[in-house]
């Protein structure tokens, strides 16, 4: 427990422990991605078996959100969900993920509160996601805790629920330790924390997410997140580069791409890439086109002044 405090207080200090936690939240999120195919309607973590407890609203919304990383079109499926969405904790989740970006902190405490009521009510039928969900439900409620506490009132509350969230996460693993749809999150988490604890050891929480994770869009997407917090950047550009061919038409990928090149100092090629991820402004949360607009300007070598003058010029942000 003492190393996940410092871990814990070491993300979520300073003027960017927002951004931060968002960061963390869509880490976590991006291990429930979707890559649709034919004929696996309603679950498209598990090629065998599907859940049928996940709504088709909720794929709709990982469709747009996570494949094609549109997320006025998600936000839209959102806000016409169909009456089944209700039982679905996934879809609180996500909504719970908008009021973050809206910094509608009410909202966000909802959605915490029905991603677990909802999870719960799936002890019988499907408990391993029962389990997954109540995890997934503490987190957000200590996400809203420090949002709304701060950092230094709140972290004693949030690592409480974070123990509560590995002991969940813990049961579901118990049921079934290959799951895809649990492999992604908890491979998401392991990494994490691996990237920020020390002598922890990320090569497990790697090896985890090649082997059990699915889609490879998402597994793969967090393999080059990992790869790119280690300094290890050409094994992120090789990860990356295969979540691009699972979903080839993704902003979020391009704009990963693009920081990882900066990052090997391939500066024309990193500056081909924010373009390409500045292409889908229209369908991009104001947080993320920000950022996005302001490295491509930074990256040219113009000064942060300058860089966030010439955002709010192009894009009224």
């Amino acid at each position: 427990m003492t190393y996940l405090a410092s871990s814990f207080r070491k993300l979520f200090r300073g003027a960017k422990a927002p951004q931060r936690l968002l960061g963390i939240f869509f880490g976590v999120a991006l291990a429930l991605l979707p890559w649709m195919q034919p004929g696996w309607a309603g679950d498209p973590f598990r090629t065998q078996s599907p859940s049928s407890s996940i709504s088709s609203t909720s794929e709709q919304i990982f469709y747009a959100m996570f494949r094609e990383g549109d997320y006025v079109a998600a936000r839209e499926a959102l806000e016409s969900a169909d009456a089944g969405a209700n039982s679905d904790p996934l879809f609180h989740a996500l909504g719970a993920a908008f009021a973050y970006l809206d910094e509608d902190w009410d909202a966000l405490a909802d959605g915490a509160m029905m991603t677990e009521q909802t999870a719960r009510q799936l002890s019988n039928s499907d408990p391993l996601r029962s389990n997954l969900y109540e995890a997934v439900g503490t987190f957000l409620e200590g996400a809203y805790i420090l949002q709304t506490e701060g950092v230094a009132q709140g972290t004693p509350k949030a690592l409480g629920m974070l123990q509560t969230v590995f002991d969940r996460m813990d049961a579901a693993e118990a049921i079934d330790p290959t799951d895809p749809e649990l492999s992604l999150l908890k491979g998401y988490m392991d990494l994490l924390l691996a990237v920020n604890l020390p002598f922890a050891n990320p090569e497990r929480a790697i090896e985890r997410l090649q082997t059990y994770g699915y889609p490879a869009y998402a597994t793969y997407r967090g393999i080059a997140l990992g790869y790119r917090d280690l300094d290890r950047d050409p094994e992120a550009l090789e990860a990356i580069d295969t979540a691009l061919e699972a979903a080839p038409e993704n902003p979020d990928l391009f704009y990963l791409k693009a920081q990882i090149l900066r990052r090997l100092g391939r500066i024309p090629e990193s500056i081909e890439y924010f373009d390409l991820a500045l292409a889908y402004a229209d369908q991009l949360p104001d947080q993320t086109l920000r950022q996005l607009a302001f490295e491509r300007c930074h990256v040219t070598g113009a000064d942060r002044t300058t860089c966030r003058q010439q955002v709010e010029l192009d894009y009224g942000i």
